[in-house]
């Protein structure tokens, strides 16, 4: 089993990356709202060196990003990656990042 997480800066991608993983028989996860660090940052007026900053970590309007979690068996984890890399276009800059960890146990998935 793996975690497959995927931090989402086109937060208006997330239904849609739904619809595809249900249609690849990918279902369940949670879908948690975040915000990036840059939106922080820009909060950040009594500390100098963040001014400069700012010009180059600035977002978008939207500054929610959406993170995904999905439990999936191994066998699942290369569609899902496939569908995410379709959907999102992660090799443009500023769409989000995907990453996977091995997880030793999993109760109350009812497998």
């Amino acid at each position: 089993m793996q975690l497959l997480v995927v931090i989402l800066k086109k937060a208006n991608l997330v239904t849609e990356i739904c619809k595809e993983l249900a249609e690849k028989g990918v279902r369940g996860g949670t879908i948690i709202d975040g915000v990036g660090m840059a939106s922080v940052i820009e909060q950040m007026d009594d500390l100098p060196i963040f001014s400069m900053l700012k010009t180059i970590l600035a977002e978008d309007d939207e500054n929610t990003v959406k993170t995904m979690w999905f439990v999936m068996k191994d066998e699942e984890i290369e569609k899902a990656k496939q569908v995410i890399r379709d959907t999102i276009g992660l090799d443009e800059p500023n769409t989000g990042i995907m990453f996977g960890m091995p997880v030793t146990f999993v109760e109350g998935l009812g497998a």
